[in-house]
Parts: structure tokens; sequence; C-alpha cells
């Protein structure tokens, strides 16, 4: 199969689709597709995938991911017939409308993954102009795809609520196991959340709930790592969470701004325990990078994570304060071995069911089904 993946940005300052966008496509080329990854020069790449291609982005909101030479390529591609799939990644950027766009007409396939955006959290946030980027661009590119991919059930069930009856590929994002933690690293009596500063990761909820627990476990600390994002709006939500901070008058609470590559696995190994406090979330590709570091995690009922209880890796809990600083209180209660033991579970977790090679494979099979190839795999739901 000759494969394009499209998707707005491979950077260290993209979000965590950047990662898992790039590893599903590793495996696909080493599932034995012919492929190429299309993003726009949003910023610096420290180590660029080789099947990696970008393009200049053009006038305009960068946020808007106009790129009309991207979107040239894949119609030049489309009518040589060097493509037989597209597969685009995220929404409310132009680079998720030219694959709609490319496909007109011809015999090409177009796979969409809304990585998220679906939900109905998501929905309600952003721009004021989000409503009429719908209308005008977004839905119709969706409605043009054969075959739409949830990385849960949960953002499957997102996607028939929208009204979208395509076939759904179910698979979540795999993760790259590290090496296991070095023993001269010692764990902190330390919180980690780590991720993107933005109202839907529930950070608010996060300090109200240490608020109430601080004082109990004073040998404990919450760290906050992780890009600002404001969007326009003033204030950035990251020095709303401090003035918070600040008026809650929290004594142990450090923002250590954004960590990436080696950094990042170090936050998390350092931690004792990691927390994602979301009100949505589509996958929630921190917790698995933290469980592969062998850190046991809180997370909300705003992530499909149900497996971190039935595994013995950590806390699956409601959206809101109270559930924080029961699942806090308990956490910070439990001996450091019991936390280790956690994580290791958590670890062995992950090896088992997100494991890139099975995740390439799968897609792969989906793809043929699509082409006309292939019975239709496990993976693909139609109904």
């Amino acid at each position: 199969m000759k494969l394009v993946h499209v998707t707005p940005a491979i950077s260290e300052e993209a979000s965590g689709p950047s990662y898992s966008v790039s590893m599903l496509c590793r495996s696909l080329k080493e599932a034995g597709s012919e492929l190429d990854l299309l993003a726009m020069d949003w910023g610096p790449i420290k180590s660029p995938p080789d099947m990696l291609r970008t393009f200049k982005m053009g006038w305009g909101p960068k946020r808007l991911g106009r790129c009309p030479e991207l979107g040239r390529n894949l119609k030049q591609r489309v009518r040589s017939g060097t493509v037989d799939l597209i597969h685009s990644h995220i929404l409310w950027q132009m680079t998720s409308i030219y694959p709609a766009w490319a496909i007109r007409g011809s015999e090409t396939k177009l796979v969409a993954s809304p990585r998220g955006s679906l939900a109905k959290a998501a929905m309600a946030q952003g721009s004021v102009f989000k409503p009429l980027f719908w209308h005008l661009f977004q839905r119709s590119a969706l409605a043009a795809a054969d075959c739409l991919h949830a990385t849960s059930h949960q953002e499957y069930e997102d996607i028939r609520r929208m009204g979208f009856r395509q076939p759904v590929c179910v698979l979540p994002n795999g993760v790259e196991l590290p090496a296991a933690s070095a023993a001269d690293v010692p764990r902190k009596k330390e919180i980690l959340y780590l991720g993107r500063l933005h109202r839907i990761k529930g950070i608010d909820h996060l300090l109200k709930g240490w608020a109430q627990v601080e004082s109990k476990f004073e040998d404990w600390s919450l760290a906050i790592a992780g890009p600002e994002e404001s969007y326009g709006r003033g204030v950035a939500y990251a020095d709303e969470m401090k003035k918070l901070a600040s008026d809650l008058s929290l004594q142990r609470v450090e923002f250590r701004g954004p960590k990436y590559g080696d950094e990042k696995l170090q936050a998390y190994r350092e931690a004792s325990v990691f927390v994602l406090p979301s009100h949505s979330e589509n996958f929630g590709m921190t917790v698995a990078e933290a469980l592969a570091c062998a850190t046991p995690a809180i997370v909300t009922k705003g992530a499909p994570w149900d497996g971190l209880e039935a595994n013995d890796a950590g806390w699956w809990i409601d959206v809101g304060v109270d559930p924080l600083v029961r699942a806090l209180g308990d956490a910070m209660s439990r001996p450091m071995n019991r936390l280790e033991e956690m994580g290791q579970a958590g670890r062995d977790y992950v090896r088992r069911e997100f494991d890139w090679t099975n995740i390439g494979e799968k897609t792969t099979a989906a793809y043929r089904w699509l082409l006309g190839q292939a019975d239709r795999p496990d993976c693909v739901v139609v109904d």
C-alpha cells in the first residue's frame, strides 16, 4: 500500500499526537507499507522521522493551519495515482480539510482521526470561530472520510453522537517502553501533572484538591509541568493557575514549564504518582507514558483508563475536586514500596496492551479492508 498521513505538526512544541502519529507511521512502515508523513513547518524538530516532509505555512493565524503547498501536494499525489489511502489527524486546522478536498472524484480512500476533538468538553472549548469553521469546513471533511479512527470506545461513542455513521476503527495509541528506571534515581514523594496547561485539563480542580490534603502530608509536594496555552483570551491559563495557587496559599506547588525528551522521562521516573484531572481526553498519552516509566496514575473518567484499577496500576475517578481529594489522600497514605509495586504493574499493563507493532499490524489490516484487499478485522466497527 502507498499511504500518506497528514498532521498539523511534528515538533516538540506540538501536543501528544505529534508523538503518536510519528510512532504509528513508523509501525506501519515496519508492517510493510510505503508511507509519507506530511506536516507544516510548525517549529524545530530534534529528530525528524525519515518519512516526514514539511511545508511552509501560509498566511493567517498559526492555529488555522493554512498551508496551500501541502494541499497542492495532496491533490497532485491523488491525480497521479501515487497514493492509495490518506490518513488525516486532528481537527480544526486546514490540514484536516485538504485531504477531503484532494480525494474528490478519485478512488483514493480517506481515514480521519479526530483525536478527542469531538468530545462534548472539547467541542465546548476553543475559539468563538469554531462553530463557523465546523459548518464551513470541518463537518463536510469528516463526512467525506471512508472510515474514522477512534483511540477508545469512549471516542467511538463521541463520533456516533455527532452523527457520523461511517465504519470506525477502534485502536488505542501505543507507547514505547523506555529502559527500566535506573536504580540510582530515587523516587520523590511527589505528585506530578505533566501536559498542556489548558482549561480542559482540570488543573484548577487539582490545585483546589491539593489545598485540602497538603497540610496532612507535609513530606509530599505537587509538580505541574507543561507548555502554556492562552488561545488569545488575555491572561494565559498558566498565569490564572499560578494566581489560584497563590490565592489558596499553597506551599509546596511548583510550576516547572515544558518538559521534552529525556527531561520528560526523568520527571515521570522521579515522581511517585502521576495525575491527570482532565474533563475530557480521547486517550491520554501522558498516562501511558507515566505507566511505561513505572509510575502509578490517578486519572479522571474524562479519559478512557478504566484498566488502571483492573490492573492495580492506579485510580480511575470521577471528574471533580472531591474525588481527587480522596484519591490523592489514598495514594499518599500508601507505603512507597506499595506505590512501586503499582508502578511495575502499570508498566506490565502497557507492555501487554499498547505495543506499537501490534497496533501497526491491526491498522494495516483495517486499511487493506478499506481497499478491498482483505476481510474486515475485529477492530473495525460497522453499525
